[in-house]
């Protein structure tokens, strides 16, 4: 380790996993049909003997150029910034098998790269991604995905990290996509039709910021109602696909409508100090409907995984589960995991090996605060030397 300011030189090497699978259907692009190829890098700092490996991994984004992970390694840390089977794209994502590739580096960590001890880096959507694995390899309970497929993570033989941070993380994909979607869309194939009154981007909505609770009540029965909505088609469709034709077709369908959280227009709502008319993707009208946005584009089965309420990767469900000490950090001006994300998976962690830190003034991203992630990575650093994992 290194004093908290001074940088030690990094090396950044190539992190592959190759493995095989048993599989009925192929769901990625190219490739061998029952080969998963998992890509990642490692931040290795020069001259390290730390026994101990921090794990990044996010369900479909990449995090090695992320400012966290980096600076962490400059403090001496070895950081594996890991891309599951589905890199930049989860239109056909199922979480299980996410949850499987993490185990894949978890072993890869200790019995290849012979680390001691592996702590889990849950940053934004890799949070809940790590309090599921996590539970399902202290505690394992999930037999198969929501619709009924494999894997069996029962039988998966993953094993338990030993600590689980959670940083600028939100409770879940499913959860998250149900408090962003827009409730003001009535008709899934014509996104044009909807309930005006419910239409935050509509001028002449008379319900406008700061928000009454009646008013957000009613929003957010409408959001819940539109995803209930659309886990029912789901489910219809996969039924009708399977007695047609073949147990494993599938459908690949547009989710219109995905950011449009009253958050981002009354900063009163779950409040803390982002500014108003924004997101951690710009201007949320205009993130509402692009084709990068959350969730839009989804298969059938995908949505069962990793959206729907039926989805397994709950963070806060699974970490009332989890044994291990847990870290949560809270960023006060972030403009994606807004503060009621971190007190739930807090408050969920059921015994008392865990601490809550909040980093003021810091974004998402930590883009251009160079201060703010400094005091982020120190906190880290504190925490895993007080917990003797370093």
């Amino acid at each position: 380790m290194v004093a908290l300011g001074e940088k030690r030189p990094i090396e950044r090497l190539p992190l592959t996993v190759i493995f095989q699978e048993q599989s009925d259907a192929k769901e990625t692009y190219g490739g061998g049909f029952s080969t998963v190829l998992l890509e990642g890098q490692f931040l290795k700092p020069k001259d390290s003997d730390c026994e101990t490996v921090l794990i990044f991994m996010h369900p479909t984004g990449l995090m090695n150029w992320l400012p966290m992970p980096i600076a962490l390694a400059h403090m001496g840390y070895p950081v594996m910034c890991c891309g599951s089977r589905y890199p930049h794209n989860d239109a056909t994502l199922i979480m299980e098998k996410v949850a499987l590739d993490l185990g894949r580096y978890v072993k890869h960590a200790k019995e290849e790269l012979g680390f001691k001890k592996v702590i889990l880096a849950g940053w934004s959507g890799g949070g809940s991604l790590s309090m599921f694995y996590q539970a399902e390899a202290e505690d394992p309970s999930v037999t198969a995905t929501p619709a009924g497929d494999m894997p069996d993570l029962t039988k998966a033989g993953l094993e338990p990290a030993d600590a689980v941070l959670q940083l600028a993380a939100h409770v879940s994909r499913a959860i998250t996509l149900s408090e962003w979607i827009d409730a003001s869309i009535l008709d899934e194939n014509d996104p044009s039709k909807r309930d005006p009154e419910l239409d935050l981007y509509n001028p002449d909505n008379p319900n406008q910021p700061p928000y009454t609770e009646e008013f957000l009540a009613r929003y957010r029965t409408a959001q819940k109602a539109r995803i209930r909505k659309i886990t029912k088609w789901v489910k219809q469709e996969l039924a009708d696909l399977k007695a047609e034709s073949d147990e494993y077709q599938e459908r690949a369908f547009v989710v219109h409508g995905t950011m449009a959280d009253p958050r981002w227009l009354d900063p009163a709502v779950d409040p803390n100090d982002r500014k108003p008319h924004w997101c951690y993707m710009g201007d949320p009208q205009s993130v509402n409907n692009l084709p990068a946005g959350l969730a839009r584009y989804s298969s059938l089965r995908t949505w069962l995984s990793q959206w729907s309420e039926e989805s397994n990767a709950d963070g806060p469900a699974c970490a009332a589960r989890i044994k291990a000490p847990v870290l949560v950090i809270e960023n006060s001006a972030d403009d994606a995991c807004t503060p009621s994300h971190a007190a739930r998976i807090f408050e969920a962690v059921s015994h008392d090996d865990k601490e809550f830190h909040r980093i003021e003034g810091a974004t998402h991203y930590y883009f251009g605060q160079k201060d703010k992630v400094a005091e982020a990575a120190g906190v880290v650093m504190g925490w895993l030397k007080k917990k003797e994992f370093v």
